[in-house]
């Protein structure tokens, strides 16, 4: 059996799998797991991306350890927008900033005062996100940033992870393209963008599509795993890119919900969509594997309950996710609905405390148990996600009966069938390991192993049959929308 290694690296944990291909079967073995815990020095966010790097490399002794002999290649894929910068002589300039560290909060706004929102999204058709590389650069930039100043060179994080396994800067497209500085209509870097910001388009690696083989293991990685010089795969970076990739659709278009700490809801199509209802939308048209653009929407995801979790924990409070569901049944429906998008959401904090905040603030009654606490924030994500996927149906003129739902999110059954029940639409929930199985399909497509996407697909049909989930109670969710849709809108 044919075998290839797949790291998969998410904003809360990392793992190494072994993905086979025997005949027309796939196989998926997780081999390595850990965590990827933000760290906090003074008034800064990192990334540990040392540990990360650590981690990696006892991924690949494990895959050498644990294969059938017969390794093909490697490949990586992560969260996006978030970057090292390389000093002339290759070295790391300071540890990575997280996404979520305060020092873009405002330079969103302030940017658009120099290029307006509507030439931004003209020119790069990407989501508004204050994170995003854009506004991390326009960050430094506006900080006077000794980083910057002395940067040659800028990689996303599995470029840099890449690069110190290869020695080749490359820069992906499915990644390249989030960072909103990536032209929206060409493969190439809209160094035009860059330019009136006054940032510098010098720092940027040259641009290569999903599937390029990119070099292979340096002789000292080699020798310190106990492999040989295995092809590194530049796969569907965008750990996104990589789960729409495996969805197991068997008919185009299809529209897909991403669930994991960020929930990503969209469709597939072959051009950007860039008109004014698009920007007012504030979607996002990423590009993907084998020429296609995601068209999407990034909403707040199960981060609210991990943020959930981890007070409780730090005050004491257990609760397991197995009680989960337990705990949300004995609560009442449709009490309480937040706005997951809400900035008061965003930071790392005592996101009960805030969830209690918001609907004190809009005059609803306030959820004091976890069970109330989480049937407030699961409600709420399934009526958003009906929300947004009405807007993408409305852009891309299609109207879907089903949703391809993947990711770690569908072990949450609760959540997969509240889905269901809010959109209307059946729910087909799988792969979980989306993420992780993209990445194992696009190293195959690049060997030559499938010739193309939709047979790549197949073969996760037949490999990994999704679950179904019919909706129900669709009377009551729809009274439950329209309150929803009157507390969004409210200004706080």
């Amino acid at each position: 059996m044919l075998e290839v290694v797949a790291f998969d690296l998410g904003a809360s944990g990392g793992r190494a799998v072994l993905g086979g291909l025997k005949g027309e079967t796939l196989t998926f073995r997780e081999i390595h797991r850990f965590p990827n815990d933000p760290v906090q020095v003074g008034n800064r966010l990192h990334w540990d991306i040392l540990r990360l790097w650590h981690e990696l490399k006892q991924g690949l002794i494990k895959a050498r350890q644990q294969s059938s002999g017969n390794l093909a290649s490697l490949g990586i894929d992560s969260w996006a927008v978030d970057f090292g910068l390389l000093a002339p002589n290759g070295e790391l300039l300071g540890n990575p900033y997280h996404y979520r560290d305060s020092h873009t909060n405002g330079m969103m706004s302030a940017a658009w005062q120099e290029v307006s929102r509507a030439e931004i999204f003209k020119s790069t058709g990407i989501q508004f996100l204050t994170f995003n590389t854009l506004y991390q650069l326009y960050a430094l930039k506006k900080a006077g940033s000794p980083l910057l100043a002395n940067a040659q060179t800028l990689l996303l994080i599995p470029e840099l992870l890449r690069y110190w396994l290869t020695g080749q800067k490359l820069s992906e497209w499915t990644n390249a393209s989030t960072t909103q500085f990536m032209s929206a209509t060409r493969p190439e870097w809209d160094l035009s963008l860059l330019g009136k910001f006054g940032l510098p388009g010098q720092i940027l690696a040259p641009l290569v599509p999903p599937g390029t083989i990119t070099g292979e293991l340096l002789p000292a990685i080699s020798q310190e795993a106990g492999l040989t010089p295995l092809p590194v795969i530049a796969v569907g970076e965008h750990d996104t890119a990589s789960a729409v990739a495996a969805v197991p659709a068997r008919t185009s278009p299809f529209a897909y919900l991403s669930c994991g700490t960020w929930s990503l809801i969209g469709t597939e199509v072959r051009e950007p969509v860039l008109n004014d209802q698009a920007l007012e939308f504030n979607v996002t048209n990423e590009r993907g594997v084998d020429n296609t653009f995601r068209l999407l929407k990034n909403v707040t995801g199960l981060w609210l309950t991990q943020e959930c979790y981890r007070t409780w924990q730090k005050a004491g409070v257990a609760i397991s996710y197995e009680r989960e569901a337990a705990l949300i049944a004995e609560a009442p429906a449709f009490r309480s609905f937040i706005d997951p998008d809400h900035a008061m959401f965003a930071g790392p904090t005592n996101m009960p405390a805030q969830v209690q905040a918001f609907c004190r603030q809009t005059g609803q009654p306030v959820p004091e148990t976890p069970g109330q606490l989480l049937r407030c924030i699961y409600q709420s994500l399934a009526l958003k996600y009906r929300l947004v996927l009405e807007q993408i149906e409305e852009l891309s003129g299609g109207r879907f009966e089903t949703l391809h739902m993947v990711g770690g999110g569908i072990q949450n059954q609760w959540l997969c069938q509240s889905t269901a029940d809010a959109t209307r639409k059946t729910v087909l929930a799988g792969p979980q390991e989306a993420s992780a199985l993209g990445n194992v399909i696009v190293q195959f497509m690049a060997l030559g192993h499938f010739k193309s996407l939709a047979e790549a697909r197949a073969a996760v049909a037949r490999s990994f049959p999704p679950k179904i989930y019919q909706p129900q109670d669709t009377a009551e969710w729809d009274a439950a929308y329209q309150t929803f849709r009157q507390v969004i809108d409210k200004k706080l």
